[in-house]
């Protein structure tokens, strides 16, 4: 599909189009981290103990890896909104000054995580049990930051300019290789964690070569070298700023759930780390496709409101939510179906599996409403709304945040898991309010005052 068919194609089979491979792509995403714990956990008499150790490091390899969340939905969207415009050099600037800025990320990232790797385990929930299985995973996996960078990264201008396929392929194939490489480092080679660890980089290193193929063979845009202007920069991280402290501010509150496990969980710690790791696994890999679903079709919102096409731009968001809605309502019904099935993936520990599930199925309480969440606030910024994207995304992560600090003190560290339906409802409420408010005035302005970067 090419990006000039957002103008002109029916908008819910565009939506279709954009929205499945995307939501696919997204779920393979989180397969990476998921897959290996899925392994770590069946490792013979250290299996739950690995597992804990990698799930504190992924909140902060996650962390890293947001930065790139700046260029995906900072520089993208932005590179859609001009190609709509029919202004190709702009378009093609931006793609060029996104992929520098992806360099200068990595170079800047990698060492810093692995200076001060083991202080950040050990203060953010990794105990003298779990350490030892936490630091050698976090250290060999950071050294894949650039391509976990730009798997990210080129995979949302692969679908802002409406190679969503091209897209899904690749993250497909890393996926499948990773799924091949796991048991081999892991057991047959002997390597436990670090196996782990080796097999996820090399995956990811594929399919972000794969991804810089596709992209640099397109018809829709070329990587052409140009000026690095200070502008383009300064709209790139101005846009960029609400995906990256969203996915930013849900890894630090993710480590701070483990360190409040830690300081709060007792004789039981390790096993509440077990099983947080476990539903934050499930959670990333139901969420993640949600937010393919309305981040997936932003290429389409973001054409057709630089094209000035409003009512395709209303079509559209109605669509989305349409098939986001669609997509959780089945997602919540199958986690009290097959919810115990899953957690059984990663562990075979009986007391682990039912404490698991019980947690499992408050933290997902109220992943009816997100959906609305996800709409409205990839919406805004599929609309180069920073304003309302950011605080929206903010004012939820402030009530996961203060749930998260005073429930353990009037009830138990336990109750840290009912944090999370809680902002997911005040927050759906408050930005499906906000939304329907603004958007006719955010509209009305773009067809007055033209389209404004």
């Amino acid at each position: 599909m090419n990006s000039t068919e957002f103008g002109e194609g029916d908008i819910f089979k565009l939506t279709l189009k954009l929205s499945i491979p995307t939501c696919l792509a997204q779920a393979v995403n989180v397969l990476y981290a998921m897959i290996d714990r899925m392994f770590i956990g069946h490792i013979p008499f250290i299996g739950d103990l690995a597992l804990a150790g990698a799930g504190i490091a992924a909140p902060i390899t996650t962390f890293i890896s947001s930065f790139s969340y700046i260029i995906a939905l900072g520089g993208a969207p932005i590179m859609a909104m001009k190609l709509g415009h029919n202004e190709r050099n702009s378009a093609e600037n931006i793609l060029y000054t996104s992929l520098i800025l992806l360099i200068i990320f990595s170079v800047v990232l990698t060492p810093l995580a692995l200076i001060f790797a083991h202080p950040l385990l050990t203060s953010f929930g990794a105990t003298n049990q779990t350490i030892v299985y936490a630091l050698p995973y976090f250290l060999i996996y950071v050294l894949g930051t650039p391509f976990a960078l730009c798997q990210i990264a080129l995979a949302s201008f692969l679908i802002n300019i409406g190679n969503s396929k091209g897209a899904m392929i690749c993250n497909v194939l890393g996926a499948i290789t990773n799924i091949i490489l796991d048991p081999i480092f892991i057991f047959t080679l002997n390597l436990g964690v670090r196996g782990a660890a080796i097999a996820t980089i090399m995956s990811q290193a594929l399919t972000a070569i794969l991804l810089f193929i596709i992209l640099a063979k397109s018809k829709s845009i070329s990587i052409k070298r140009s000026t690095i202007k200070k502008g383009v920069i300064v709209k790139i991280f101005k846009l960029g700023a609400s995906p990256f402290l969203i996915m930013a501010t849900d890894s630090l509150l993710l480590i701070l759930l483990n360190t409040i496990l830690k300081l709060q969980g007792g004789a039981n710690t390790d096993i509440l780390i077990t099983s947080s790791t476990i539903i934050q696994s499930y959670h990333l890999l139901v969420m993640n496709p949600l937010g393919g679903i309305t981040g997936g079709s932003g290429g389409l919102l973001s054409y057709n409101y630089g094209a000035g096409n409003i009512e395709r731009v209303k079509k559209s968001y109605k669509s989305i939510q349409l098939l986001a809605s669609t997509y959780i309502v089945i997602i919540f019904a199958l986690t009290y179906i097959a919810g115990r099935g899953f957690i059984s993936l990663f562990t075979s520990d009986e007391n682990i599996i039912n404490v698991t599930y019980k947690y499992l199925k408050i933290f997902t309480l109220m992943i009816i409403p997100l959906s609305f969440q996800y709409n409205n606030v990839d919406t805004f910024t599929a609309l180069g709304q920073v304003k309302y994207s950011l605080s929206l995304s903010l004012f939820r992560k402030a009530i996961f945040l203060i749930s998260m600090i005073t429930l353990p003190i009037f009830f138990n560290a336990e109750a840290v898991f009912f944090a999370e339906p809680i902002s997911d409802l005040l927050a759906a409420i408050t930005s499906t309010t906000i939304m329907t408010i603004t958007l006719p005035k955010i509209l009305k302005k773009r067809e007055t005052q033209g389209l404004q970067l």
